[in-house]
């Protein structure tokens, strides 16, 4: 069941909420039908009478984060705001993936408050010397937005958090999900203001901003979309809790391209797409893809990195050595365990204190010889668990310190304060062991800065007195719920909540062998190297644009308002099935030729009641009473239930079960076309079925004259979809021998055999009708699913063929709904093919038909 749209979105956030003023933008085209662009910008002025057009646009990518990798700091003297890039930033440091060649544009909010008063002059400032472009939230929607929405909701929930009770996540708040809508709103004016074509490649940062894509895409159909998920994404079962889990599922799927930090994340999502918006996804040469009406989402995986020149920098320093022979003179004779934290809930800090405490309980003979120093960053946020964490390490610290400790030892060394990089860099590389015991974090880089430090560089072993070729070694203790774990198959992966098994690892990191400590390092240290920040951003770049490749081949088309706007992108040559052309040149002909499926085209997919509507059943008799006119439904149904529902048509041709079994008019008597009676091969495929739907909740078998049928439409989304694989596989690997073909369809698997198409049975209707001095002038051909492609190629081939290019018959191919498809043409839903075919039905004239009708041959032509 979907969750309720909270309506549109747009007016949403230019509501009562906050009154914010658009970004002031010159376009220099626009979109003015969908699919057409405009050389006329929105002042009127034609972009071809300048002479900047004909030069080639300098490639820009926009980053949009919530926060501008910069520092800022107000003057006391002179009371002016400076500014100063953050070198740690991760935003700042990916312009390394890109050519020189590349301009880069940030856009996102400032850490502190700017007043009102200051804003345009700031914003001139950091445009002019950083390409920054600030966006400034007013106090109570950013307040709302980050630590409301974001920090109480996103946050929490993403890390596997669920709102049980007041003292473990807060209710939903529909308040903050509107300030959190009206910041991604304020968000896109700037991003809109700063893109001047749709060449731009714009990259959204993390779960702050997953409905800004909604409002670009709505803005500019063809933007080149790319968005990095930094945070874990939380399995179906968790996400799906979220009162607007759809808004921000669409709103991601308005990318071309979404990242993520390893493949569970990614299967979550899917998972998610395809439990609440009935999207599945495929593997394409090796890029995992979701067809979203037409556009093609890629997924891509991959961790983020390090800055290596930076971290190495910083290990050159002369601060950093002398930090080190401190540390060394202080720690003489230990071997030092380090773990570096935020104070957060998610961090595992207490779990890591008890681990340790079981290691010294355990081994006593280790007792003195080793240290844990735990490095406490400041906590992001604020409230009531964060103190309880806080509260319970110091308890628990005092407690090992006292049991464990003496005058001039202590187990734990714990520093909570800002502790500068050149400091944690020596840590680092002192530390004979890294412990990292989250319980979720979404990637979490301590790992990969510790193996850094513990190569050092030249310059670090001269300072220190160390020789070049001395060995590396290190250790490492990581938890298995973080996004950097699978990266490191040389660390010692372990659950957090178990505390004997992370005191066991601990053991085992602090004993092992040098060799092995050497082959662990060389393992990691070749991987974080060859993997760092410009790495990962390079590779995401040049993804995006693979994805993007074919934006200019296709129309466009928004649909939906709110967050439920979506683009369909289809092929330029695809349109809309117009009555009135149809009308037109069916009245023009004299031989005329209608194929229609059954489901979901006379009759709705979802419908209870399968029979035709009076309606259709009407105009069916209409055409059927024409003598021009050759009518069939072909349909996967079988003899029986089609002949109840189609008995008010007495001239209309039926084919059952995909064509297997094939009548002219209700007075003819069924015929198999010729294909192969001998159906002994049900008696292997049957027990099989049998078993997968023993073991499959909600699955059934359909049996047929002609075929078997496997449905799991009723399973569980995902282990349908598994087990319809495995069983595709198991009868493909039983009946190699069988004259038989397995097909996966929607939620089914059949088995039919070889030979039997739709596409067969109109090509050997067409044939006849031409055998018999009757040619077709006008085909229409209308059907929903994977199994009516055959028609649609069926008839082009054939009258193609056989016809002309003087007298080439007039076809009409149609879908049912806006989707890829090789026919040329679609309509909406049942309801525009029930229009067509009443239109059709006025316009023929219906005169009785002959008296016994043609009766046609379907004898095998082999």
């Amino acid at each position: 069941m979907g969750s309720k749209s909270y309506g549109n979105l747009f007016d949403l956030a230019s509501g009562d909420l906050l009154d914010i003023p658009q970004t002031p933008r010159a376009l220099p085209r626009v979109m003015t039908v969908p699919g057409i662009i405009s050389d006329v910008d929105e002042y009127g002025v034609n972009a071809g009478d300048s002479d900047i057009s004909s030069l080639r646009p300098r490639e820009r990518k926009i980053i949009v984060a919530n926060f501008l990798p910069l520092n800022a700091k107000r003057d006391l003297e002179t009371g002016k705001w400076g500014f100063s890039p953050d070198k740690d930033s991760i935003l700042l440091h990916l312009k390394d993936g890109f050519s020189s060649a590349t301009e880069v544009i940030y856009v996102g909010s400032l850490k502190v408050d700017v007043d009102v008063s200051e804003q345009d002059e700031v914003s001139q400032k950091l445009l002019e010397e950083f390409n920054c472009i600030p966006t400034f939230l007013p106090q109570d929607v950013q307040k709302k937005f980050y630590l409301g929405f974001c920090k109480q909701h996103m946050w929490p929930l993403f890390h596997y958090m669920l709102p049980m009770c007041p003292d473990h996540g807060d209710r939903f708040d529909r308040a903050l999900w509107q300030a959190y809508v009206s910041a991604n709103k304020i968000f896109a004016d700037k991003v809109m203001g700063v893109i001047t074509q749709e060449e731009d490649y714009v990259w959204i940062h993390d779960y702050h901003l997953m409905v800004l894509p909604t409002f670009l895409r709505k803005r500019f159909h063809r933007v080149k979309l790319g968005f990095f998920l930094h945070s874990p994404f939380p399995s179906s079962e968790i996400y799906r809790t979220l009162p607007v889990r759809e808004e921000i599922l669409r709103g991601l799927l308005n990318c071309d391209l979404i990242g993520f930090h390893t493949f569970d994340y990614a299967r979550h999502f899917l998972s998610c797409c395809c439990r609440m918006l009935g999207l599945g996804y495929e593997s394409k040469r090796g890029h995992i893809a979701v067809d979203y009406l037409g556009r093609t989402v890629y997924l891509k995986i991959l961790p983020v990195g390090i800055h290596m020149g930076r971290l190495e920098s910083v290990l050159n320093l002369p601060s950093t050595a002398e930090k080190m022979k401190e540390i060394q003179q202080k720690y003489r004779g230990k071997k030092v365990i380090l773990g570096v934290d935020d104070m957060d809930i998610f961090k595992g800090i207490s779990l890591k204190l008890l681990a340790l405490e079981q290691l010294l309980r355990q081994y006593p003979s280790i007792q003195g010889k080793i240290v844990l120093i735990q490095i406490i960053n400041p906590a992001r946020g604020s409230g009531k668990d964060v103190q309880e964490a806080k509260k319970e390490t110091y308890s628990t610290v005092k407690r090992i310190n006292e049991r464990y400790g003496s005058p001039d030892y202590e187990p734990v060394v714990l520093i909570d304060r800002p502790v500068p990089r050149y400091e944690k860099s020596a840590y680092y590389a002192l530390a004979e062991c890294c412990i990292v015991n989250a319980v979720r974090d979404g990637m979490n880089l301590v790992p990969y800065k510790y193996i850094v430090c513990r190569q050092g560089t030249p310059c670090m072993d001269q300072a220190l007195g160390i020789s070049a070729d001395t060995p590396r070694t290190s250790t490492l203790v990581v938890s298995e719920f973080m996004g950097c774990s699978p990266s490191l198959s040389g660390a010692i992966r372990v659950n957090p909540w178990n505390i004997d098994a992370v005191a066991e690892a601990l053991f085992l990191a602090v004993t092992m062998s040098d060799l092995e400590k050497q082959l662990r390092h060389e393992k990691h240290y070749n991987y974080v190297s060859s993997h760092d920040v410009a790495y990962w951003a390079r590779s995401f770049s040049q993804d995006l644009e693979r994805a993007c490749r074919d934006h200019y081949s296709k129309r466009c088309w928004g649909v939906g308002w709110g967050l439920g706007f979506r683009l369909v992108s289809l092929s330029p040559n695809f349109r809309k099935l117009s009555t009135e052309n149809v009308v037109s040149a069916y009245r023009r002909s004299s031989s005329r030729a209608i194929f229609l499926d059954y489901d979901g085209t006379l009759v709705p997919e979802t419908a209870i009641v399968k029979s035709l509507s009076p309606e259709v059943a009407s105009a069916l008799e209409i055409l059927c009473s024409d003598p021009k006119n050759t009518v069939f439904v072909i349909s996967g149904r079988g003899r029986a239930s089609l002949t109840e529902w189609l008995s008010p048509c007495e001239n209309l041709g039926i084919a059952s079960e995909h064509g297997y079994f094939i009548r002219w008019s209700n007075s003819s008597d069924w015929e198999t076309s010729g294909f192969s009676e001998n159906l002994e091969w049900k008696k292997i495929v049957e027990p099989i079925m049998r078993v997968y739907t023993e073991t499959t909740d909600g699955s059934n078998i359909e049996p047929k004259d002609s075929a078997l049928v496997w449905h799991h439409q009723d399973a569980d989304p995902d282990f349908g979809s598994c087990q319809a694989k495995e069983l595709l596989n198991h009868l493909e690997a039983v009946l190699v021998n069988e004259p038989v073909v397995v097909n996966r369809g929607r939620n089914i698997v059949e088995v039919k055999p070889q030979g039997v198409s739709k596409g067969v049975v109109t090509e050997k209707v067409l044939n006849r009708m031409s055998e018999n001095g009757n040619p077709p002038d006008f085909v229409v051909c209308i059907g929903d699913d994977r199994s009516d492609e055959d028609m649609f190629e069926s008839i082009t081939s054939t009258l193609t063929a056989r016809s002309s290019p003087v007298s080439s018959p007039e076809i009409f191919a149609c879908t049912v709904g806006r989707k890829p498809s090789k026919a040329k043409y679609f309509l909406d839903d049942v309801s525009d093919v029930e229009k067509l075919l009443q239109g059709l039905g006025n316009a023929s004239n219906a005169k009785p038909r002959y008296s016994t009708p043609l009766k046609v041959s379907f004898e095998s032509t082999a």
